[in-house]
């Protein structure tokens, strides 16, 4: 589970094309575009900037992209069916490169949404951040999800409990697990060199969700909305430190944010 500096520094690598395929994806997001063409657009894009898509046959995945609209909310597959105004859209997307995985999820409008869905995927984001500020030398795996959990049901929502944030590494999927709830000082006692996905997902209304025949695709059981944000983070000098961005999304759609400056250390570059 621990890594050096080195492989930190090679993971960051792999998530900041992941990171910069969601920017590049940013501005393509809207009303009558298929989840599908975007799938293609970022396989193309990973590969031409020297990576490997890294969900594309991860457990027999048919696609570069998990794409999650309005009341689904993780690993959705692309297909044809246009986006529409108003909805939401979670995307999920992952690289392999130098031998290590990144990935990066953001749950982006299409077109204009209500400002009620506006502020539910504000207060989704929130938690992501609350949840990083946790991740510190001597703090418990619980920590994290505690922070999540309270922020998200202040604000009157649910986290999803069938689904976890995890380790990140040579491997997709690394220990520890990582629950969007729990207790304080529970679980695993976080370590320096630890590389982290925390990945909030966020119900509107219900924490159920259905695990679809699909194989993959997995909603809300009250088909209420669900946002998913997800950041790659190492504790680096006891500190959490971001190796995703989305500062590419930011650029893209002329949002000004000073939300990841707490979470930088200058050994990672």
């Amino acid at each position: 589970m621990i890594k050096t500096i080195e492989e930190i520094i090679l993971i960051k690598k792999s998530a900041l094309l992941a990171s910069k395929t969601l920017g590049m994806l940013a501005k393509k997001v809207k009303p009558g575009i298929s989840t599908l063409y975007l799938d293609h657009l970022a396989e193309s894009f990973i590969r031409d900037h020297g990576g490997i898509p890294a969900f594309l046959g991860l457990y027999n995945y048919p696609n570069t992209l998990c794409v999650s609209p309005n009341s689904q909310v993780v690993h959705g597959v692309p297909n044809k069916k246009p986006l529409c105004d108003g909805d939401i859209l979670s995307i999920d997307c992952g690289v392999y490169m130098n031998g290590f995985y990144g990935e990066h999820a953001y749950t982006f409008e299409v077109g204009e949404v209500s400002n009620t869905v506006r502020k539910f995927l504000e207060c989704s984001k929130e938690s992501l951040y609350i949840g990083i500020s946790k991740c510190k030398q001597g703090n418990f795996i619980g920590d994290i999800g505690y922070s999540i959990q309270t922020c998200i049901e202040n604000y009157g929502f649910s986290v999803v409990k069938d689904l976890v944030g995890h380790g990140l590494g040579k491997k997709m999927h690394e220990d520890p697990q990582i629950p969007n709830f729990g207790e304080k000082g529970k679980g695993l006692k976080l370590e320096e060199g630890f590389v982290l996905s925390i990945e909030p997902m966020v119900n509107r209304g219900n924490p159920e969700v259905i695990f679809h025949d699909d194989g993959w695709t997995v909603s809300t059981s009250d088909k209420d909305i669900s946002a998913h944000f997800e950041h790659n983070v190492a504790i680096v000098d006891g500190s959490p430190c971001l190796l995703s961005t989305y500062r590419y999304i930011y650029q893209e759609l002329n949002i000004q944010s000073f939300e990841e400056e707490p979470f930088q250390n200058e050994k990672i570059k």
